[in-house]
């Protein structure tokens, strides 16, 4: 299921994104990018949700940069306009909705890190566009959530030892989202950040990632059909 780069429009302008195709007909997923930026590992990850039968998007958020530096990509993080990035999701979710091989018409936003509450957010912020949302070890600091306007669920995937997201942070965006009403299924694992990663060898955390990956499919499948 080899990606392609397509381009999109959002928001009066034209953007960038990764698109890998299922083998027939399927729901549409958003891939939202690390922290990283658009990288081989986000790439793969989309062409995993195609053979699983999704439409799946993964758009450039930083808009043809990226980076292996952890300082250089926290700068990112910070630096990325937020209110840009809630219209490229938009475009991206239509992108997908115009698709003839999008059937239902239906999609879903699935993020990793930064990616996870950028996730959270188009479904916040578009729930005519995104039905649910999954998050993956995201809190962004510069993310405002309205989560009584989400329209489906919310899955979320939280680790144990993870350095930049406390337990407790995890707990309280969990607990934000159901004093709003979301329907949230919350899991944690015995392991630290990025355990999803299997590009990075001191975080990747097979059986973590392979738990995560089979919950994120059952939850899409659900909400999507």
């Amino acid at each position: 299921m080899a990606g392609t780069m397509v381009e999109f429009s959002a928001n009066g302008h034209t953007t960038s994104g990764w698109l890998a195709m299922p083998m027939g007909a399927g729901p549409g997923v958003i891939v939202v990018q690390e922290y990283w930026g658009l990288v081989d590992h986000i790439k793969r990850v989309t062409e995993r949700f195609a053979a699983e039968g999704f439409v799946a998007l993964a758009p450039d958020l930083y808009h043809g940069e990226s980076t292996k530096s952890p300082d250089e990509a926290g700068c990112k993080m910070m630096a990325l306009n937020i209110a840009e990035s809630a219209k490229e999701l938009r475009g991206a979710a239509d992108y997908l909705l115009g698709l003839p091989e999008v059937t239902p018409k239906r999609v879903a936003a699935v993020g990793f890190c930064m990616g996870g509450q950028l996730a959270l957010m188009g479904a916040c912020e578009h729930p005519d566009r995104i039905h649910s949302a999954v998050d993956f070890y995201g809190i962004h600091p510069a993310v405002k959530l309205r989560p009584d306007r989400v329209a489906g669920a919310v899955q979320c995937h939280f680790a144990e030892d993870d350095a930049f997201v406390s337990t407790a942070d995890a707990r309280k965006l969990i607990e934000q989202l159901r004093a709003a009403g979301v329907d949230v299924d919350s899991h944690f694992y015995a392991a630290g950040h990025a355990f999803f990663n299997d590009s990075r060898p001191e975080a990747y955390h097979s059986p973590s990632a392979r738990e995560a990956w089979t919950r994120t499919l059952t939850f899409l499948r659900a909400q999507l059909a």
